[in-house]
């Protein structure tokens, strides 16, 4: 087995896990390969940690390898799709952040999940992604033009609202007068959209919602569209320009840029083990029924 090892911080509350995690796969003999990145972060935090140093480094990936950990939080995961792409390999976390959404594996249960993942004791997950194109040229758009939660637009530099003007399928949809528009995967569904009254959708549910930030307007709601759907948005506001935001990375673009987002042409494998479930998370982490009487 080959396997791809990312994180992004070496602190107090990750250190265990990434001891536990390669003194393991040592153990079991397995290939691994650290993010150039996260071993220059750990090479400096504690340079005396002589087995990650045994363990080779990548800069990206291709199809020989099995599968991708992550050790951090959600947003970890984020920034792992984006050495994954297309190459279906899948993903799983560990969970040093706070939430764990899709960062599932917990610290105490690190080996007896490797073990279970070893065995083929778990099950794939494949999540929808959402793609960009913009009118006018943004290499840094262009250099990763897809989200796994969301794809948002939002104001810059004003405390005023922004107009965003939204077609659904070259149909006129309506002018969101808000803070901004958040356009959310399955995945998503329980992030962004969710803080901002978007409701909870099933990952292999085969919708997107549109979900308003702040808007001054009772009428405006959340909307669940097919994920055939092309969305299409152009800004307006007092200022010259405004956010757009794809998962954790943001890039400025000018008013009155023509934004395209459908669904990616391809999709990201997340690895469940078998004793969770997006219901059992759903119970777990947001306290989904919470009642005495259950």
């Amino acid at each position: 087995m080959k396997v791809a090892v990312f994180g992004r911080f070496y602190n107090a509350t990750t250190t265990f896990s990434v001891d536990t995690l390669f003194r393991y796969l040592k153990k079991k003999d397995i290939n691994a390969y650290i993010e150039s990145h996260f071993f220059e972060i750990i090479e400096d935090s504690d340079p005396n940690k002589i087995h990650y140093l045994e363990s080779k480094q990548f800069d990206t990936l291709d199809e020989s390898f099995d599968l991708l950990i992550s050790i951090g939080g959600d947003g970890t995961i984020l920034r792992a799709i984006t050495f994954v792409k297309d190459l279906d390999i899948p993903i799983i976390g560990i969970n040093t952040g706070r939430l764990g959404f899709l960062a599932t594996i917990q610290v105490s249960d690190i080996e007896n999940a490797l073990q279970n993942i070893i065995d083929g004791k778990y099950r794939i997950s494949e999540r929808s992604l959402l793609s960009i194109e913009t009118s006018s040229k943004n290499e840094e758009i262009e250099a990763m033009n897809f989200a796994m939660n969301e794809i948002a637009v939002s104001r810059k530099n004003t405390t005023s609202m922004i107009t965003v003007e939204t077609h659904l399928n070259g149909e006129y949809l309506t002018s969101y007068w808000s803070d901004g528009l958040i356009i959310s995967t399955p995945t998503g569904s329980t992030g962004y959209s969710l803080s901002c009254g978007g409701p909870v959708i099933t990952p292999d549910t085969n919708s997107f919602v549109i979900t308003p930030i702040a808007p001054h307007n009772l009428s405006a709601r959340p909307l669940i569209i097919t994920d055939s759907t092309v969305i299409q948005l152009k800004v307006s506001g007092r200022e010259e320009s405004h956010l757009v935001s794809l998962d954790s990375r943001i890039a400025t673009l000018e008013n009155g840029t023509l934004i395209t987002i459908k669904k990616a042409p391809f999709k990201i494998k997340m690895v469940d083990l078998l004793n969770e479930s997006f219901l059992t998370t759903l119970r777990k982490k947001l306290l989904w029924g919470e009642d005495k009487r259950n």
